[in-house]
């Protein structure tokens, strides 16, 4: 159990930084105001040229990728936003979790912060990148919060329902990681035991 949890929060998106990035660092404010000590980074892909995966061992990939993988195992939970992007999430964030370890993510509480053009989208990245999280075995929060265009103005979050889920959602995380001893939970993912 951690007494001081760290957040990762994680943009998984390849263009510049924007509304979700915005919306990403609304939840790290909270995550470091919550009146815990709590420390939240942010890290964003837009920033961040990772490696494309290959299948070499994480050893030989540069630098930049290695601390990426390690900032995300380091973490006592990762909260990951990624915007929907031709019905999913995109291949930049995929690219990332392919390099990641099982260990990494394994019995980690992780959230999802989805963005979309419109309500429409909401399912696409929550159902698939929750598949994916799953593989890993890693905790990932029951519900998780999508956002739209319609919740910002001059690039800011203003949607007040919004920010109140963003905070319900870090807390979640921030509880997770204080409350559980990634030891005691199991048994270990298939993707460990077969890969």
């Amino acid at each position: 159990m951690a007494d001081t949890p760290s957040l990762l929060m994680l943009v998984g998106a390849a263009t510049p930084p924007g509304r979700l990035a915005a919306a990403i660092t609304v939840a790290a404010e909270v995550a470091r105001t919550c009146g815990t000590e709590v420390t939240a980074e942010i890290l964003n892909l837009a920033e961040t040229p990772i490696d494309v995966c290959d299948g070499r061992p994480l050893d030989h990939y540069d630098e930049t990728t290695r601390r990426a993988v390690a900032r995300i195992g380091g973490a006592g939970a990762v909260l990951i936003g990624a915007p929907v992007y031709r019905a999913s999430y995109p291949g930049v964030l995929k690219n990332l979790l392919d390099i990641v370890p099982v260990e990494a993510l394994q019995n980690k509480p992780v959230g999802i912060v989805a963005m979309g053009g419109s309500p429409h989208h909401y399912l696409a990245v929550d159902t698939q990148l929750r598949q994916v999280l799953t593989w890993f075995g890693a905790l990932v929060a029951p519900t998780s919060v999508y956002v739209t265009g319609g919740d910002f103005c001059d690039g800011k979050l203003v949607s007040e329902s919004t920010r109140k889920d963003l905070v319900a959602l870090t807390g979640t995380l921030i509880t997770l990681a204080r409350q559980l001893d990634p030891a005691s939970l199991g048994p270990m993912p298939l993707a460990a035991k077969f890969t």
